[in-house]
């Protein structure tokens, strides 16, 4: 039977870390950033650094983002956008995976066999993690990135799904991996599986 497990995750949280163990663990494939690079290969009008470039982003409604609509009057970001639908609901089709990111939560709710997970920790455990996975960057430097890259990935759930990133009635699990830690976060996405 197909079993398809998609992971939403704050930035440091382990999400990733959760999800390739998942994965090696099942026997199944695990995409996160390949399958950004695969979109790309598979749509026309979209090169690798392009892809790169917009992933998770917004588009702006004003100013530089102007200048980056192509000849359908869209904004890149919205060509990403379908172009990653199709690529995940295709993966989803063919094969039994463990998608990281990418609102897969979103795009496959209406897809049997899928367990969609959400990986949240506190602040402090989220930087102490990054900081020995990172040791060159400054305690400043994780926090802003920290910062950012949730910043963006609310905004970018919101503009295309209009849910809430992370709101618990998204998701079939949530993990705090601050309180649980990460084995036991896979254990728990194990056991999870084994009911789908």
């Amino acid at each position: 039977m197909k079993r398809i497990i998609t992971i939403g995750r704050q930035f440091g949280a382990g999400g990733g870390e959760i999800g390739r163990r998942v994965a090696h663990e099942l026997g199944i494939e695990y995409v996160d950033r390949d399958l950004i690079l695969r979109t790309a290969a598979e749509s026309m009008q979209l090169t690798p650094e392009q892809v790169r470039q917009w992933d998770e982003k917004v588009p702006r409604d004003v100013g530089f983002a102007q200048s980056l609509f192509n000849f359908y009057s869209r904004p890149l970001s919205d060509e990403l956008w379908n172009a990653q639908v199709e690529a995940i609901r295709k993966l989803a089709d063919s094969q039994s995976c463990v998608i990281v990111g990418r609102n897969a939560d979103y795009i496959l709710r209406e897809f049997d066999h899928c367990l969609h997970v959400f990986v949240h920790a506190d602040r402090n455990w989220r930087l102490a993690r990054m900081a020995k996975l990172m040791p060159g960057s400054s305690p400043e430097a994780l926090e802003a990135d920290m910062r950012a890259a949730d910043k963006a990935r609310r905004n970018y759930c919101a503009h295309y799904t209009g849910q809430v990133y992370g709101a618990a009635e998204n998701y079939d699990l949530t993990l705090c991996t601050s309180k649980l830690g990460v084995d036991k976060s896979v254990s728990l996405v194990l056991a999870a599986v084994d009911h789908l």
